[in-house]
């Protein structure tokens, strides 16, 4: 019998209840947070062989739990928190919010769902997400630690700092101070305290560019060979857009980056808004590379953003327009590494499958017993030529920008 159990993960504890496909409740079980949760968890599930695991967030607060209960060799569903929310409010008839009646819907959502996406284990994708992260974050604090020595240079410096802040020339501006009160010198050791911190968040950054330029390097993607993207935008790319085989074709991909138009038509009037739905981090990366070519007057992109205003769209609207062609280059070169991929894995697995066939061990010859056995033959060179035969992936032009 097919058990879906559904799981309420906390950061202190998880519930689990268990459901059969008519979603009768077989069983319900609470674990703290510890070492050997999934050992506990394991244990209370030995009576359901058939068993499927469907965790609350399982990129959130689930995290760590689904990925111990992939490692365990266990099939694990995540399900989204709103989806959940919504069964336990109109499907399951119950109105209190706890632990079990959260499990519950959880459950009930997994098995309803006609397309439950399942968790798999981390690979080279999460390392270049986790790297994008920090950098992303590392230059937020920095935005935020040069807004401050600006608004406290313009309290020491009439007009403060004119241009873009870095923390050799906010140092010039300080030698030449002389503090003539506790509040000015207040204020001067703080902007120095502050110039401190940009150089450690400086230092931080180029080591961090250096890592995900290493780690793009390591995963052998053509992404870079676009116009205008960088290792840290081809860690972005591909870190948040995790496996492309998600996507079947550009015009969902564009769904997910939050580049393709949303229709609110209503009656026999067609309306199309920009979208703010989608990934937001993806969406960015695009916008950066659709920048960096329009800045480039030979690029491709600037052709494209110039005919789409000479067609009448504002800048905008042209704008808008090249990142949704770059979503879809995006698409296709990250299609490419995937044919490459799995290229290269298949010709892993038969040049494994020829090492342990293509010289099988003889067996020792018989002497006169009277044995009809005899050893047997060498593989023919023709089929030892014919099976190492290479598999060959076309490769595209390395375009961003197509005309309409």
């Amino acid at each position: 019998m097919a058990v879906m159990i559904g799981v309420d993960p906390h950061k202190a504890s998880h519930t689990a209840v268990a459901l059969d496909e008519s979603e009768r409740q077989l069983g319900e079980f609470k674990v703290r947070s510890s070492v050997n949760q999934v050992q506990r968890f394991l244990e209370w599930a030995v009576p359901f062989p058939e068993r499927t695991w469907a965790i609350e967030g399982a990129g959130g607060l689930g995290y760590l739990l689904a990925q111990q209960l992939v490692a365990a060799g266990e099939r694990v569903l995540d399900v989204q928190p709103k989806l959940a929310s919504r069964v336990r409010l109109l499907a399951s008839g119950k109105q209190n919010k706890n632990d079990p009646n959260d499990a519950s819907s959880v459950a009930v959502a997994a098995l309803r769902s006609r397309s439950p996406k399942e968790v798999a284990g981390e690979d080279h994708v999460a390392v270049l997400r986790i790297l994008a992260k920090r950098n992303n974050d590392l230059g937020r604090l920095r935005n935020k630690v040069a807004c401050r020595l600006h608004s406290v240079l313009c309290e020491l410096v009439a007009g403060g700092c004119s241009k873009e802040i870095r923390a050799a020339h906010a140092r010039s501006m300080l030698e030449g101070l002389h503090p003539a009160t506790a509040i000015e010198e207040t204020r001067h050791l703080l902007a120095h305290d502050l110039i401190d911190d940009m150089v450690r968040l400086d230092e931080q950054m180029k080591a961090s560019k250096k890592r995900i330029a290493a780690a793009v390097a390591a995963s052998g993607t053509t992404l870079t060979d676009l116009y205008g993207v960088g290792p840290i935008v081809a860690a972005t790319v591909i870190g948040y857009t995790g496996g492309v085989e998600r996507f079947s074709t550009k015009d969902r991909y564009a769904s997910y980056t939050g580049t393709a138009p949303i229709e609110v038509s209503s009656g026999p009037k067609k309306v199309y808004r920009v979208s703010r739905r989608g990934n937001r981090r993806l969406n960015h990366a695009i916008h950066i590379v659709a920048v960096t070519q329009i800045r480039n007057l030979d690029s491709e992109g600037r052709v494209y953003f110039d005919r789409k205003v000479v067609e009448g769209k504002t800048k905008r609207e042209a704008l808008r327009a090249l990142k949704r062609r770059v979503s879809d280059s995006l698409y296709r070169q990250l299609q490419v590494d995937a044919q490459r991929s799995e290229a290269a894995e298949t010709k892993r697995a038969r040049e494994g499958k020829q090492g342990a066939t293509l010289h099988p061990a003889r067996p020792a010859r018989a002497l006169n017993t009277g044995s009809s056995e005899k050893p047997l033959p060498d593989p023919s060179p023709r089929y030892a030529r014919s099976s190492q035969r290479r598999s060959t992936v076309t490769r595209p032009r390395n375009t961003v920008a197509r005309s309409a």
